[in-house]
């Protein structure tokens, strides 16, 4: 019997490994910035075509490499970064397994020209498919450049796998935004499909925070800063007004590496508790510096996910950091004195004497006394008992009266409730707590949710707007500007067209700012910048490729944010244009989710617990 075990070929392992490292096009984007900020960059720029597909470059000013180097670089395990195995622990570095390139260059076309500042000349390389095409001199800047091109060829399983290029601009962006935070001592710039659509130039933590979240949150910062024996944590936590119901904009960073991490989240959440309404989320950006030994990055192909030694101390330093912050920022404001509306304080004079207060008083008066020129008489005020009895007397009510106002209350009763809450044509509707509308039916009573029953109009009303792109757009007064990240810019523009089809009136403004001149006649004066945030996060969140399936969303959450809320009164009227509403829709029983909108009470049940009583 033969032997079956033998060794893969150096091209298959390593596209077995590209296939835990390269997920996606925004995975070599972000192995290529580390790359380079290991090689000392203060400068990177980043182009894109056709969101990574066609090409991904990226062109840095760091140390560049020997045509050597730039050969090795691109076997496997080959790094500059570790020599023994006791150099795992005390990483500092962004990349150090020597998996990045020549996973890259399974799946793709690579390009690198590289010079050390040192050298005259520089070095051009050309791998496809793991497979070295070419090696040459060349004249070139001083860095490395490296083109990365047709991203999974090779590998056509992998590439239909691949999402929507608005997705994966999305997931590119969200890369950048991560490493960005880490580094804001580093200039980055970013191009797409030969566009800037991004120039962060370096400053500090703050300002790096404003140029990618919007001016906006500057006033929503609040510092945290604490250096204990395990290590320092410092950042920023927002106020918690400002929270909101995604948890978007929550970064951790563990010595410039970002990182995922529950059981800190927690610690964050603990710290907000009892400042938060139910399912809100503040953003968040936390940085900690620990001794490298004392943490484990190797424990997941992305470097994501991280084990610290002191995990339970540093959670503890954590929510009290931010609590003590928290508790600051609630403090009593100072009394300004300078204010032109401030009290007056006098001067405390020793040489003046204080007089006691007096109060003047007349000792005779007595309320229950009449007066009369001044003087008071000491007799009791006399009442004519006789005159009110006979006015009572004269006002009651006769049996004729009686009998005359009964009737009247029963033709009342038999003109307007009788005809309302009877009439087999003209139901009359009664709102229960401002939640229910009850209504009589031919088989029992009625009980109709009114925010859902508006939720089931409006979602219909929005799905044929956006299908047939016939929205109602009424022009605001005063346009609203809206600042945005690069990563929320991106979902808007995947969903602008639909947005417009509802009725929004939207315009880039450039560096990720839209301007707000109109809004759909359905949401009257709701605040369009929180509705249209709402739409990006709920975008987000779903992630959704199918264009039928995003309308939809779309106009569920347009439906939910507008919808007529609980403990809203209603008119008759408004009460009865509802249902007949909600009666003209296809599914009227339930909300496009599933929620159920009505249901009846049978008139058996009614009897049944009547006569249980």
């Amino acid at each position: 019997m033969p032997d079956i075990i033998h060794l893969l070929p150096d091209s298959i392992a390593n596209q077995i490994a590209a296939g835990e490292v390269i997920q996606r096009p925004a995975s070599v984007v972000k192995e290529l910035i580390e790359n380079s900020i290991d090689a000392g960059a203060t400068q990177i720029q980043v182009i894109i075509k056709d969101a990574g597909r066609t090409l991904i470059q990226v062109i840095d000013n760091g140390k560049g490499m020997s045509a050597t180097d730039a050969r090795i670089a691109f076997e496997r395990h080959a790094t500059s970064k570790i020599q023994k195995v006791d150099d795992l622990f005390s990483l500092t570095t962004m990349g150090f397994r020597g998996e990045a390139l020549p996973s890259i260059a399974a799946i793709s076309q690579v390009e690198v020209k590289t010079r050390r500042e040192e050298d005259e000349i520089g070095t051009l390389l050309s791998i496809s498919g793991s497979k070295v095409e070419k090696q040459e001199a060349v004249s070139c800047t001083k860095g490395t450049i490296i083109s990365v091109k047709n991203i999974f060829f090779n590998v056509p399983a992998r590439r239909k796998f691949l999402k929507s290029n608005e997705s994966e601009r999305r997931n590119i962006l969200m890369e950048i935004e991560r490493i960005v935070l880490a580094h804001p001592d580093i200039e980055f710039l970013l191009f797409e499909n030969e566009m800037q659509t991004l120039q962060l130039p370096p400053s500090v933590l703050r300002k790096r925070i404003v140029q990618l979240e919007g001016k906006n949150i500057n006033q929503q910062l609040i510092k945290i800063n604490e250096e204990t024996t395990l290590g320092k944590i410092y950042g920023y936590v927002t106020k918690p007004e400002s929270a909101k119901k995604s948890r978007a904009s929550q970064f951790f960073f563990v010595n410039g590496r970002f990182i995922r991490h529950p059981y800190f989240h927690r610690a964050v959440m603990t710290a907000f508790e009892h400042l938060l309404q139910p399912n809100e989320n503040p953003a968040y950006f936390i940085y900690f510096e620990v001794d490298p030994a004392s943490i484990d990055v190797n424990i997941h192909p992305t470097k994501t996910e991280v084990k610290f030694e002191n995990e339970q101390a540093l959670w503890q330093i954590l929510m009290v950091t931010i609590k003590e912050a928290l508790g600051k920022f609630n403090a009593l404001p100072p009394i300004d004195f300078d204010r032109e509306d401030a009290v007056e304080i006098p001067i405390y004079d020793k040489s003046k004497k204080t007089t006691m207060p007096k109060v003047n008083i007349d000792p005779n008066y007595n309320p229950f006394y009449t007066t009369q020129r001044n003087s008071y008489h000491h007799s009791p005020p006399r009442f004519d008992w006789e005159t009110l009895f006979q006015r009572f007397e004269k006002d009651k009510p006769t049996e004729d009266k009686i009998k005359s106002s009964s009737q009247t209350n029963s033709d009342l009763f038999d003109s307007t409730d009788k005809k309302n809450a009877h009439s087999e044509n003209l139901p009359g509707h009664y709102q229960y707590k401002q939640k229910y509308i009850l209504t009589s039916v031919k088989s029992g009573l009625m009980i109709i949710d009114q925010h859902r029953a508006h939720i089931r109009i409006l979602f219909d009303t929005f799905l044929e707007q956006i299908k047939n792109k016939k929205g109602v757009s009424q022009r605001v007064l005063f346009p609203e500007i809206i600042e945005l990240t690069p990563s929320e810019a991106a979902t808007l523009s995947s969903i602008m067209e639909d947005l417009q089809a509802v009725g929004f009136e939207l315009n880039n403004l450039g560096n990720h700012t839209f301007v707000i001149q109109g809004i759909p006649s359905e949401i009257g004066t709701s605040n369009p910048i929180p509705l249209i945030q709402s739409l990006i996060e709920k975008r987000t969140e779903t992630a959704l490729d199918v264009k039928s399936e995003i309308q939809e969303s779309i106009a569920l959450s347009l439906a939910r944010l507008t919808a007529i809320p609980y403990g809203k009164t209603l008119s008759p009227e408004e009460m009865t244009h509802l249902i007949d509403q909600l009666f003209a829709c296809h599914l009227p029983n339930y909300t496009p989710d599933g929620n159920t909108i009505i249901s009846v009470i049978s008139d058996d049940e009614i009897e049944k617990r009547m006569k249980l009583l």
